[in-house]
């Protein structure tokens, strides 16, 4: 039948879309948030959250470049989200996590080199307005990520 914006579609043009500027909805449901990238790493070894990870932000495609670094806190997160409201754009992000120094520190390994030093974790941002968790899960010889909320 009728598009969208249409008389037959009974919808204003435009009518259903987010509004970054506290509009009625921001892809989470919630009036005046952005959206933002977050992240915390968790020491499954140790059972608890990972201080003092260093975390780079970077863009992926192109010319890549570095956006951020980050050292996580004694809950294992950032002291605040790595990008949110305009900064944050629909593009390919990678996080490169620094857990080298931490394992050595934290669990006394001394292999050289360590089997997992630096772990990069790429992924895609479709719409900005959302909220954007990546966590990383750690041991000494294997870690897990996923989106989370």
């Amino acid at each position: 039948m009728g598009g969208r914006g249409t008389a037959a579609s009974g919808r204003a043009p435009g009518a259903g879309k987010r509004v970054r500027s506290g509009g009625p909805t921001n892809g989470l449901g919630k009036r005046g948030e952005m959206g933002r990238l977050t992240t915390h790493v968790l020491d499954t070894m140790a059972g608890g959250p990972a201080a003092g990870v260093t975390i780079e932000l970077r863009t992926v495609g192109g010319v890549a470049r570095r956006l951020k670094t980050v050292t996580t806190n004694a809950d294992g997160r950032a002291d605040a989200p790595l990008l949110e409201g305009a900064a944050l754009a629909a593009g390919r992000y990678e996080l490169r996590f620094g857990v080298g120094d931490y394992l050595r520190k934290r669990h006394g390994l001394d292999a050289a080199p360590l089997f997992l030093d630096e772990i990069p974790v790429r992924f895609g941002i479709a719409d900005p307005d959302q909220h954007y968790h990546v966590p990383l899960l750690l041991s000494a010889h294997g870690y897990s990520t996923y989106r989370g909320s």
